[in-house]
């Protein structure tokens, strides 16, 4: 492992070091609270997380309960247990693999599509809000910084 020198560049480079890892607290706290936002838009008792399986369903349409665990990175029980909800919820359907019977398809129901959608739209219309004034030249850098991001995130965790 590389220790830090004590140069002024690396000081310089440690502060602002500590003013991403500020902004990305402050990111990832505004990212929960919308999806919170959301979830209660949906449903009033629909968990964010319960939110976050039933966005993906909506925007991809039917999957399988496994398949969309692992691309969600949502533990098996936890799965399990939005799943159950969503059902009672009437936001999914649950039906069999003809090919595979003990794996789960899981299919948004209309009314789900329609909520998401109308939240989608909001949060979309609250963006474009917040960066009208923007040039498009900032936002292609801005999208740029954010394709790279996705490293970023990797290496921290949500609490930083």
């Amino acid at each position: 492992m590389a220790t830090m020198p004590e140069s002024p560049d690396d000081a310089d480079f440690t502060e602002a070091i500590a003013a991403v890892e500020t902004q990305l607290g402050t990111f990832y706290r505004r990212v929960r609270t919308t999806w919170s936002e959301s979830a209660v838009a949906v449903h009033p008792s629909l968990q964010p997380i319960g939110y976050k399986i039933l966005s993906a369903l909506v925007q991809h349409g039917t999957a399988h309960a496994g398949t969309l665990g692992e691309q969600l990175a949502v533990d098996k029980s936890v799965m399990s247990r939005q799943v159950r909800m969503l059902e009672e919820f009437e936001l999914l359907t649950v039906g069999s693999d003809p090919n595979d019977g003990r794996a789960r398809i899981l299919t948004p129901t209309s009314f789900a599509v329609e909520r998401v959608t109308e939240v989608r739209a909001r949060n979309r219309h609250r963006l474009h809000a917040v960066l009208r004034d923007w040039t498009p030249e900032e936002l292609r850098v801005f999208s740029g910084l954010l394709g790279r991001f996705g490293a970023v995130a990797e290496a921290v965790s949500p609490e930083s």
